[in-house]
């Protein structure tokens, strides 16, 4: 599924999460997450309000205890226990760049506005809710900046804030009005989800969610709108369907299968139009892998920097490609209360993997028993 995010008047952590849930992420799912975080005390709500001449869902959050003081390092052992890498990837991001503003080592990083509950909270949510969607893709619009200044425990410091706008870095951004228009849990959610930026691609758009924030605006509402839809591909256009297409490899030998997972997933949500890796055995009988992206050519720069900041490696190889793609299209089946997708093409049908994962997780039934009750209801 692609997330297109509009940020009208900004985008911060749990606006995303409210536009989120209003286009269809479970509640309870975000809440299951943010519990196998260890994090105690909380309380979790959302609800419809008036913003503007809009509806939208606002995040409620009430903690029992108030202390906006932790060190980094424990918010990222408390994500990491929640299996959910986009949690995991925005708080290191966090550590880093204020590790690097501040000259500490980033494990040794204690943040304080961002040190609370609500950090953790936002973006626990914010990565459960895009599993719970089956996210792989996220673009946005240009970013407001915002202008002025904040309070903050170093003394009053510009607007947008210095680790704002470190995290923004290849983010296509664009001026705006006084006020924090991205906050910087808003921007290391964008980097962690491998954000691509410009107007939203082509999709067939399934739901659309509007996510309130706090302040009151006097001529707009106050909302970051966000886009769902599944991917189409037409016959005869480059990038969607067919056409001329990079492919990008590199052989690893000192990379864990742990990064291999996170680098294709990076790469997917960044744009590639599919990501895999393949043994290999290199000179001296070194056991290695070889890590390939497929791309449309105008992603294939930036995909190529993410592959070497990733792994590590020293080198890779691109080369053109024709790809060839059959039409395809989905039909919706009904199965024990949810739906499956069931993705036709010229010579077969089959259900979505991951639609039937997420029911064999939901019901606790056998995967090829649902597999064939997929089958049975077309």
């Amino acid at each position: 599924m692609i997330l297109s995010l509009n940020p009208f008047t900004g985008l911060a952590g749990d606006m995303l999460l409210g536009a989120l849930l209003d286009a269809g992420a479970s509640l309870d799912a975000v809440r299951q997450a943010v519990t196998a975080t260890g994090l105690t005390g909380w309380r979790l709500d959302a609800a419809r309000v008036r913003t503007g001449a809009l509806t939208a869902t606002r995040v409620h959050i009430e903690v029992d205890d108030d202390a906006t003081e932790r060190p980094a390092a424990q918010l990222i052992t408390m994500a990491a226990r929640t299996g959910l890498t986009v949690a995991e990837t925005a708080l290191t991001a966090i550590a880093e760049v204020e590790g690097a503003l501040h000259g500490v080592p980033p494990a040794d990083v204690h943040l304080h506005e961002l040190g609370g509950h609500d950090t953790l909270i936002d973006i626990v949510g914010c990565a459960a809710a895009l599993r719970d969607l089956r996210v792989t893709r996220v673009h946005s619009a240009p970013l407001p900046l915002g202008g002025g200044t904040v309070n903050t425990r170093h003394g009053v410091l510009p607007v947008p804030a210095p680790a704002t706008l470190a995290l923004l870095k290849g983010a296509r951004v664009r001026g705006g009005e006084a006020g924090e228009a991205v906050t910087p849990t808003g921007a290391a959610l964008l980097h962690a989800m491998g954000t691509a930026y410009g107007p939203a691609p082509e999709m067939a758009l399934r739901a659309t969610g509007y996510g309130a924030g706090g302040r009151v605006l006097p001529d707009r509402p106050n909302v970051t709108v966000a886009m769902l839809g599944e991917p189409v591909a037409m016959p005869g256009e480059p990038g969607a369907g067919e056409g001329t297409q990079i492919v990008l490899s590199t052989n690893l030998d000192d990379v864990t299968g742990e990064v291999l997972g996170h680098v294709i997933e990076r790469a997917l949500a960044a744009g590639a139009a599919d990501a895999w890796v393949t043994p290999a055995v290199m000179k001296k009988g070194r056991p290695a892998h070889v890590l390939h992206v497929l791309t449309a050519p105008e992603l294939a720069d930036d995909l190529q920097t993410l592959v070497f900041a990733e792994t590590g490696s020293l080198g890779l190889r691109r080369g053109m490609v024709e790809k060839v793609a059959l039409p395809r299209h989905f039909e919706t089946v009904r199965l024990h209360g949810r739906d499956v997708r069931m993705k036709h093409g010229p010579w077969g049908v089959k259900p979505e993997y991951d639609d039937l994962a997420a029911l064999a997780q939901a019901t606790g039934r056998p995967l090829r028993e649902l597999t064939r009750e997929a089958f049975d209801a077309l």
